[in-house]
Formats: structure tokens, C-alpha cells, sequence
């Protein structure tokens, strides 16, 4: 999984490793929340919430690994699940954004 580390080092500078899966987990589980929290997900208290709720729930699968044979807790797992949390977050923010950005009535055309 190492071998694209080179390629998102140029986007993320001083990241040693990379796991794409904790990525990918923890953006769907950010836009899971992101549908739990609807319309408040649009918000900035929205996105602190979901990236709260998905690195709070990381911290306890770090924890609950420090019980399983052969595996341990590792913070850079934790840093990578928050980071993927947070581009969800922002995504759906993003997209929040735009779409009351169209809706209000002062947004013109080109």
C-alpha cells in the first residue's frame, strides 16, 4: 500500500505511511454521520461534530486493538481515520454550501 505514499506525500507533506483503508473507512463513516446529523451537517458546528464523533469512535477501535492478539494501537491509524472523517465532512459541507448558495436570491447566473 506504500507505493502511493510518494504520490500523496506531493498533497500531504511529512506523512511517513499510507493506508488508503483508513481513509475510505472512515470517509463513509463520515458521511454516514453526515446523514445522521441532515441539515446540520451543512454547518461548521455540523463538520466539528461529525469529525468529533468519527475520531472519538476511532480512539475506541484503537483501544479495543491493544486487546487483540497480534495487533496494537497505533495514533497514526487514528490520525489517518480523522483526516478521512474530515474530507467527508467537508465534502458534504461543500456541497451544502453550493446548493444554498443556488437557492438564495441573490445568486445570479455566470
Amino acid at each position: 500500500m506504500d507505493s502511493y505514499l510518494p504520490w500523496v506525500q506531493k498533497w500531504l507533506p511529512g506523512l511517513s505511511d499510507f493506508n488508503p483503508m483508513h481513509y475510505v473507512a472512515y470517509f463513509i463513516l463520515g458521511l454516514t454521520v453526515a446523514f445522521a446529523l441532515g441539515r446540520r451537517a451543512g454547518t461548521w458546528l455540523g463538520v466539528l461534530l461529525n469529525i468529533a464523533f468519527c475520531v472519538l469512535y476511532g480512539l475506541s477501535d484503537e483501544w479495543h486493538q491493544s486487546f487483540v492478539p497480534k495487533r496494537s494501537p497505533d495514533p497514526l491509524d487514528l490520525l489517518h481515520d480523522g483526516m478521512g472523517a474530515a474530507a467527508a465532512s467537508l465534502l458534504v459541507f461543500l456541497i451544502f454550501s453550493l446548493v444554498n448558495r443556488k437557492k438564495s436570491k441573490n445568486y445570479r447566473e455566470g
